[in-house]
């Protein structure tokens, strides 16, 4: 039998073991839960941003030859918006008064950063009634916006019968003012300086009126009321001898035909 000292010391010893040994173990960690995913908006491949959008209306769409409609348009997401059959740039909301001759579709395209959108509307025109027709105090008005500067003349370089990207914004504004008048006919004079024989002048001027007449019919003004000719150097605007002189005579002028 063991002493009653030893004894006590082995029990000390089995308790010590009991509590010490579990503690050393290694714990399991925690399972810890990982919050959902958070939704995300799904967008077309390559998108840098919202797709424009637009939308244009004519009121009324339905006028007699001769009338005018108003085209009304709204547009979002947009660098630029453009508006054919010659209207061009526009701002992305707004209106403005168009004088159709024929049933015509204007078609509104907003160029965004993720895209194009576009929206069309048709204005019908209905045949020409006698109040159509455009009376002396039309024409006269005509006359005066040609005068005041409101229709302004191309300006060409030397030796050239090109419509450079300015041109062509200016024959933009020319034809805004020709609509309003749809049945004036419009004389498209070509003009040079006084370098050059008198038929190459001559021949130049018919070309400058000629691509004149070409770009305003894209914009969509009646061929039947445009006419084309050349005075060469005949008639100068500005007498003179330097280039800036030069540079004013190079030039296709706007009149009216009576």
């Amino acid at each position: 039998m063991l002493p009653v000292s030893r004894l006590n010391l082995i029990r000390v010893f089995c308790l010590f073991f009991l509590f010490t040994v579990p503690a050393c173990r290694s714990k399991r960690p925690p399972i810890v839960e990982l919050p959902p995913p958070v939704p995300t908006t799904e967008t077309e491949p390559g998108s840098v941003g919202p797709m424009p959008t637009v939308a244009i209306s004519a009121s009324p769409n339905t006028i007699a030859r001769g009338e005018q409609t108003t085209l009304n348009w709204e547009s979002t997401n947009t660098l630029s918006l453009v508006i054919d059959m010659g209207v061009g740039n526009v701002a992305e909301s707004g209106s403005l008064v168009v004088l159709p001759r024929e049933s015509t579709t204007y078609t509104a395209t907003a160029t965004g950063p993720a895209g194009d959108s576009s929206s069309s509307t048709r204005v019908t025109v209905l045949p020409a009634s006698a109040r159509g027709i455009i009376s002396s105090t039309d024409l006269e008005r005509l006359r005066l916006a040609i005068e005041e500067g409101e229709v302004k003349p191309l300006l060409f370089e030397y030796d050239q019968a090109l419509i450079t990207s300015e041109g062509k914004r200016l024959l933009e504004e020319n034809a805004r003012v020709f609509r309003q008048y749809p049945d004036a006919t419009i004389i498209i004079e070509g003009h040079c300086d006084e370098r050059g024989t008198e038929e190459y002048n001559l021949a130049l001027g018919d070309r400058r009126a000629q691509i004149v007449k070409a770009y305003l019919v894209e914009l969509g003004i009646d061929p039947v009321r445009l006419q084309t000719l050349s005075f060469g150097e005949e008639r100068p605007f500005v007498q003179g001898y330097d280039e800036a002189a030069y540079r004013l005579n190079r030039r296709a002028h706007f009149v009216v035909r009576r």
